[in-house]
């Protein structure tokens, strides 16, 4: 059986006619591998190491970003951190709008969250919504000393009063557009596009 390439030799599995809707290519994997390699120096900064550090990913895509960041803060440190994943749907303020939206798995690493520096890591940042949700999803889990935001992208247009301690990437755009990520872990092809039509909100 020949063996899956790694996410970061994924460069070449994505060319420009197969992004989704022939949308414009704005981060290619290497590109991604390069955003989360600063972001995991810029965790571990400001952290002061990986002390009581826990990543949360925030399906779907959030998951195995937060699992990378952890793998590269490991060929830094030599150390495991601990990630897990939080599902946010039962707390959204959209339900009404996306009543089918099916619940998503909850991991919680075997220490749990209480008095560590939670890292939530998302692929996209957009209204803030998704976020929100998340910190109400957290605080029914445990009681973090601290709580940061590690995005892949962060469009702008936020509806309420939450930024991002790391992003891989400010990417401006209008409204009428919509950001897409896809990941080699969930998608088989690696890359952002950016395309017209309405974005989801998160």
């Amino acid at each position: 059986m020949c063996a899956q390439p790694a996410p970061d030799e994924a460069a070449t599995l994505v060319q420009p006619d197969q992004s989704p809707d022939q949308s414009r290519v704005v981060l290619d994997a290497r590109d991604i591998t390069r955003a989360l390699t600063r972001i995991s120096h810029e965790i571990l900064e400001r952290n002061k190491g990986a002390g009581d550090l826990v990543l949360l990913g925030i399906p779907s895509r959030g998951v195995p970003l937060a699992r990378r960041i952890a793998a590269r803060i490991k060929e830094v440190e030599g150390v495991d951190v601990p990630t897990g994943a939080l599902d946010i749907t039962m707390y959204r303020d959209d339900l009404r709008k996306h009543p089918a939206r099916a619940p998503q798995h909850t991991a919680m690493p075997p220490g749990g969250i209480d008095d560590k520096t939670v890292v939530l890591v998302d692929d996209v940042l957009y209204s803030g919504r998704t976020v929100r949700a998340a910190l109400d999803a957290m605080n029914d889990i445990g009681r973090p000393a601290v709580v940061r935001l590690a995005v892949l992208v962060d469009r702008g247009h936020r509806e309420l009063p939450i930024r991002a301690d790391h992003v891989g990437k400010n990417l401006p755009s209008a409204r009428a557009e919509r950001v897409l990520v896809r990941l080699l872990d969930v998608d088989d092809v690696e890359g952002v596009w950016i395309a017209s039509g309405a974005g989801e909100q998160a």
